[in-house]
């Protein structure tokens, strides 16, 4: 066979395929549930201090953790619509709807990638937020 024949050739799907996304998306989920507990600490905190002591870097800091909250809810919705899919796609697997099958976990798939592209943004704003907490030290 040559390499070119190659790339028609495809596996079938079958019940262990989905299920390997299991523990993957299941540390992703329990990751995203911390840091939103974390989150939560946080903005109970600033909150009793802003209600004692209202000022705008306050304000600013409750603001930018609204919009982590927001994006964290957004990556964990994701994340359990990729798992409900990835049970779906099993499941017709299962009674022999292989084609639905694959359009399901592909779209499993593509959920959990904007999942964790959202979460490297949830990052990237929770590392500037830190930069200008400590900037006032320098």
């Amino acid at each position: 066979m040559s390499l070119g024949t190659n790339f028609h050739i495809m596996e079938q799907l079958t019940l262990t395929t989905p299920a390997l996304l299991f523990s993957a998306v299941s540390l992703i989920l329990l990751a995203y549930t911390n840091r939103f507990l974390a989150y939560a600490a946080v903005v109970r905190g600033l909150h009793a201090t802003f209600k004692e002591n209202p000022n705008k870097i306050l304000l600013g800091q409750i603001k930018n953790l609204r919009k982590r909250l927001r994006l964290t809810q957004t990556m964990q919705v994701l994340g359990i619509s990729s798992l409900l899919l990835c049970v779906i796609c099993m499941f017709l697997i299962y009674v022999h709807f292989s084609a639905l099958a694959e359009i399901t976990f592909g779209i499993a798939l593509i959920l959990l990638i904007l999942s964790l592209a959202l979460s490297v943004r949830e990052i990237q704003i929770s590392v500037r937020a830190l930069d200008l907490q400590l900037s006032d030290m320098e």
